[in-house]
């Protein structure tokens, strides 16, 4: 047990790579990455092009983020800043909340068509998100960053709505605003500077650089789609850019090493859908696909926020929905828990928990978790299914190594709320809840 304590620690969540890349520092200063560039880092990093006729910002940060932003930006220029144009690449807050402390009377703010609605939807359902996002990644988020999501970020004003691309001069430097509705959200949009061939990218290939791009997020958003990806990284490939700056992470530089980033995420996302396609057409189930497909070496990336299998079911839940055809119930409003009830009263909760520690030792814990939530769902407190349930989190959190955040995230949640509860049903030391 203590081995296991120590080993769960870890591979715990918050020793992840992507904590630094998102730490939140005030006391940090602007970085400059380029003769007129300058990177302020933050939940994602803020980006300013300097130009004394008027100067340019990409991503704003989080609402708390913003000022202590602009502020960096002046301090590492050695005058005020007079943003005349702010590019949003995303509706997710930690790219648009700091807006307020960025815009004047004469500043154009340029969002991708999508952008107003998707945030307010975002704000409609700021609770829901926020219980979420505690579930999985509360190693990452404080409590401040909770509240902002349960109440969300209200969508800058009177922007300048594109639809396919937009264009602008300031100064001397050209700029193009490109949609890439897919990756991290369907209102999604680069930045690209022909005249320094330097794209900005938001978190379009995700938030990891090195990392597949997260097309399904255990907090929940609307579906990231694989097809359109693997479109918007063949225009990005296009372009050809020597530089593409990412929502996290230092700039990638280099015409042949940007090219090869771009097409092995391209190559690596169409491999993932091909292989779901064709293992639905050659009538193989959606848990099957998930256990098989695996990405070739050649493709392989590093581990990030989660595993392929997800990847494969955005894919199949992309083409198909919701509905598998493997079993009636499927169309109608009775879970499969309905009827957990019967299943603990004709076997006897106490057996389903021995059959839970077989698959426990045996080294099946995600079979030991169906037998434990049944459990549970009809005797919460029954100590024996907490245990075993507590030991098969255990394996798992060792399993995955700390190496896809999400994942991880949600395990350690899980094993939190069960430890708590098993010394609530201890200290109620009932009958029922012995073993």
């Amino acid at each position: 047990m203590r081995e296991n304590l120590r080993m769960t620690e870890k591979y715990a969540a918050k020793n992840h790579r992507m904590v630094e890349l998102v730490r939140w520092d005030p006391t940090d200063s602007a970085q400059r990455i380029a003769d007129r560039i300058f990177m302020s880092r933050g939940i994602s990093y803020s980006y300013l092009i300097a130009d004394q006729r008027g100067d340019v910002v990409i991503n704003t940060g989080m609402p708390e983020e913003g000022p202590r932003h602009r502020e960096r930006f002046e301090q590492a220029l050695g005058r005020p800043i007079a943003p005349k144009v702010i590019v949003i690449t995303q509706s997710h807050p930690d790219h648009y909340g700091g807006w307020p402390a960025f815009v004047g009377a004469d500043t154009i703010t340029v969002c991708q068509r999508d952008f107003e609605w998707c945030a307010k939807e975002k704000v409609r359902l700021g609770r829901f998100y926020a219980r979420r996002l505690h579930r999985v990644l509360a190693s990452l988020t404080s409590k401040e960053q909770r509240a902002t999501w349960n109440k969300g970020v209200e969508p800058v004003v009177s922007p300048i709505y594109f639809a396919e691309s937009y264009r602008f001069r300031v100064g001397s430097t050209d700029y193009e605003v490109h949609s890439t509705p897919s990756g991290e959200t369907i209102d999604s949009a680069v930045v690209w500077l022909p005249g320094e061939r330097t794209l900005f990218t938001g978190n379009l290939m995700g938030a990891l650089q090195g990392s597949l791009p997260h097309f399904y997020t255990l907090r929940g958003d609307r579906d990231r789609s694989l097809v359109r990806f693997t479109q918007d990284m063949d225009k990005l490939l296009a372009l050809r850019p020597i530089t593409v700056i990412t929502g996290h992470g230092e700039p990638i530089r280099g015409e042949e090493r940007v090219q090869r980033y771009l097409q092995q995420l391209r190559d690596a996302t169409q491999f993932i859908w091909n292989e779901t396609l064709d293992g639905m057409c050659d009538g193989k189930d959606l848990f099957t696909l998930m256990s098989q497909i695996k990405l070739p070496s050649e493709l392989a990336h590093e581990p990030g926020r989660g595993p392929v299998s997800w990847y494969v079911r955005a894919a199949w839940e992309e083409v198909t929905g919701w509905f598998r055809q493997e079993s009636t119930t499927e169309l109608y409003a009775v879970p499969p828990s309905a009827i957990w009830a019967d299943l603990v009263e004709l076997a006897g909760a106490d057996a389903l928990v021995a059959r839970a520690r077989d698959h426990v030792d045996a080294g099946r814990s995600l079979h030991a978790l169906h037998f434990t939530d049944v459990v549970r769902r009809i005797t919460p407190h029954h100590a024996g299914a907490l245990e075993v349930e507590i030991a098969a989190l255990d394996k798992l959190i060792i399993a995955g190594r700390g190496e896809l955040l999400d994942e991880q995230g949600w395990l350690e949640s899980e094993r939190e709320r069960a430890q708590q509860e098993l010394s609530a049903a201890r200290s109620l030391a009932s009958p029922e809840t012995s073993t």
